[in-house]
């Protein structure tokens, strides 16, 4: 999406004797909208072939309606993903079964009686889910438990995602001896289907990410409006609100000062008077698939020179990151390339001394201001369908930033990358879960972080780290607390493709009118 100036007018409320500023937020309404329906055949063919079965049904029930507690209400509906992978639908109480000899894909809908029409509305009619989903057929719920009966006394298999998924009807109980219910098999070659994105998916990741990226590129310009991070948060939400995203795949982070160095802080709540820098993490959802981008803004109209410094270091690393993408990759190779730059950038800094920066390096010395995962996969889910492989060091899992990447981990990594690969990139596993291949969605999401208590913690009291870390020179960057810069990028057949748009670098400095 291209950079926009803000379309506004100013218009005299007679009424009132005001003025009220009317603000127009840019069409983004063109940008990946999907022209086909949605790929459900396409999507239940590829588990079945995955799965090596002729034979048998997959059954996948839907998310529910549910409240709180002791309330009649309840949080916003969000759809169960793996059905909504071989459904495409979003309304609560549905299934779908894919009887695999058969190839027929069946949506299952509740009926709407007129009662619950005036309190809630309509649930979308047969047509109206076929007009939107590529199913072979849509029927009402009713119908169910006679078309399972029927079926599954016919098949051998069941597969369904765990127990707490399998059918509830009547006649089921009767029919478990001579079915093999497979609860352990769905799940797996689902992952494998879902984390090579189909050409619809694309499009959906497309579109969040230019919503996200207007939002965040509206944030910046009204940076200087804004003097509380609830503030940064409300910007952000509004914008995506005004270009019909109403969902978020992840609560928004907005964190200022020290608060940027916490990486999943979400309290949102205190003054940004006196800091350097916010950070600010936050992607929406279109149509269930998920955006997630992450900007860092100077507070106020300078840098300072050592926020500057850990900000152009960042940048390097993600640039550099992302310049590597391309199918075969390692993922776990361009990790340790963002590390060893970090390292190489605070030794020219002064923060790291007294090593060469492969030998701080290989000691896991970095980890202490890089902690987590470069990025993960991107798609139904924030934090997607095998993301914990993607790095996985000695058989370990790693959950992006979920779990932070200490020395031991970082010096296992290292390792790996200097040992023989044959034994390690060969299996079918592997090329799936942590080596790129086209139509991959991932994130690069490099951090430099300057927090007190974990640095404390676990390098200025090791005698193994803390020779390398000149406390003097640390001393001044403590309230830079924390920058982050993070793109979707899309693994394409040469190369990539950045999906997202939100300014930064240059850009972003420009619409602030940094120095």
């Amino acid at each position: 999406m291209e950079a926009t100036n803000i379309i506004h007018s100013l218009v005299l409320e007679d009424e009132f004797d005001a003025l009220s500023i009317e603000i127009k937020v840019p069409d983004t309404s063109h940008v990946g909208v999907a022209t086909k329906r949605y790929p459900a055949k396409l999507h239940a063919r590829k588990v079945a072939k995955a799965l090596g079965s002729q034979d048998g049904i997959i059954f996948l029930p839907g998310q529910w309606d549910v409240n709180w507690e002791d309330s009649d209400q309840g949080p916003r509906f969000r759809q169960r993903r793996y059905f909504y992978y071989l459904s495409g639908v979003n309304f609560p109480g549905c299934s779908v079964t894919y009887d695999i000899e058969a190839d027929k894909l069946t949506l299952w809908i509740p009926y709407t009686p007129p009662a619950t029409i005036l309190w809630f509305g309509n649930t979308p009619s047969p047509e109206a889910c076929l007009a939107k989903s590529d199913v072979h057929d849509v029927k009402y719920n009713k119908l169910l438990s006679e078309y399972l009966n029927s079926r599954l006394s016919k098949v051998k298999t069941l597969y369904v995602l765990r127990a707490s998924q399998l059918p509830k009807f009547a006649e089921f109980d009767s029919l478990k001896p001579r079915l093999h219910i497979d609860t352990t098999s769905l799940q797996p070659v689902m992952d494998e289907a879902r984390v090579i994105k189909s050409d619809y998916e694309i499009q959906m990741i497309r579109k969040a990410n230019a919503v996200s990226s207007e939002a965040h590129r509206e944030v910046a310009r009204s940076m200087y409006g804004l003097s509380n991070e609830c503030q940064v948060e409300a910007a952000f939400l509004s914008s995506c609100t005004a270009q019909n995203a109403h969902a978020q795949a992840y609560p928004v982070i907005a964190g200022s000062g020290p608060n940027a160095s916490t990486l999943h802080y979400d309290a949102n709540n205190e003054p940004l008077a006196g800091r350097q820098l916010v950070v600010l993490d936050a992607g929406a959802e279109w149509d269930c698939y998920a955006s997630d981008v992450t900007r860092t803004l100077p507070i106020g109209s300078t840098f300072s020179s050592e926020a500057r410094a850990i900000y152009d270091l960042v940048h390097q690393m993600q640039e550099e990151c992302i310049q590597r993408i391309r199918p075969g990759v390692v993922f776990r190779d361009l990790q340790l390339h963002a590390t060893l730059v970090a390292v190489k950038g605070l030794l020219r800094l002064g923060i790291l001394h007294n090593g060469t920066a492969d030998e701080i390096f290989k000691n896991g010395t970095g980890s202490a201001f890089f902690p987590h995962g470069l990025g993960h996969h991107v798609g139904l889910d924030v934090h997607d369908v095998l993301s914990k492989d993607l790095l996985r060091p000695a058989g370990e899992s790693m959950w992006g930033k979920r779990r932070p990447i200490g020395p031991n981990s970082l010096r296992t990594m290292i390792k790996q990358a200097s040992a023989t690969t044959s034994t390690t990139t060969s299996s079918s596993r592997d090329k799936t879960h942590n080596i790129l291949q086209p139509n991959m969605v991932v994130t690069v999401e490099p951090g430099l972080y300057f927090c007190r208590p974990y640095i404390e913690a676990y390098f200025l009291r090791s005698e193994q780290h803390s020779k390398y870390i000149d406390q003097t020179v640390l001393e001044r960057y403590w309230d830079v607390g924390g920058v982050r810069i993070e793109d979707c990028v899309l693994v394409t057949e040469k190369g990539f493709e950045n999906l997202t748009s939100a300014p930064k670098g240059g850009e972003l400095l420009g619409i602030l009118g940094v120095e």
